[in-house]
């Protein structure tokens, strides 16, 4: 695929955010109709932002986003956007992911620039999502 240079007032761009999440303890919950509603969410909060979404990749126990946004939002802005719209509609509309989970995502997510992370990188934040933080401990 083509790179495509975008420009706003004052600047010309072409940044791109590998975003990562999960939900928390890394149930395998993201499938069905919550997979079809939160591809739906993703694509209007990013339409809302300008942001455009390269690719997007809903497994059951997590989230694979690569985004375009401009450079004035910060990459945790950018994940946390997505996380939060889309955990406040999808509890609101599934039941079961009120019941099942203290919140839907975990607390963490994983970013990285495009061109600067590889498939065992991601795989190995996603693998740690099992894991429940210890009390004190600096797990992200």
């Amino acid at each position: 695929m083509a790179s495509r240079v975008r420009t706003s007032p004052g600047a010309a761009y072409d940044l791109g955010y590998h975003v990562v999440w999960c939900p928390k303890y890394r149930r395998p919950v993201l499938g069905g109709r919550v997979k079809t509603r939160l591809e739906q969410l993703i694509h209007a909060k990013a339409d809302e932002h300008g942001w455009e979404i390269v690719v997007l990749e809903v497994m059951p126990d997590h989230v694979h986003l690569f985004v375009k946004p401009h450079p004035k939002n910060s990459p945790s802005y950018v994940a946390n956007q997505f996380k939060g719209f889309t955990s406040h509609h999808l509890r609101a509309e599934f039941g079961h992911l009120r019941s099942r989970l203290p919140t839907l995502w975990s607390r963490s997510y994983f970013v990285a620039t495009a061109g600067a992370v590889t498939a065992e990188t991601v795989q190995r934040y996603i693998d740690t999502q099992y894991e429940r933080p210890s009390k004190g401990g600096g797990n992200a």
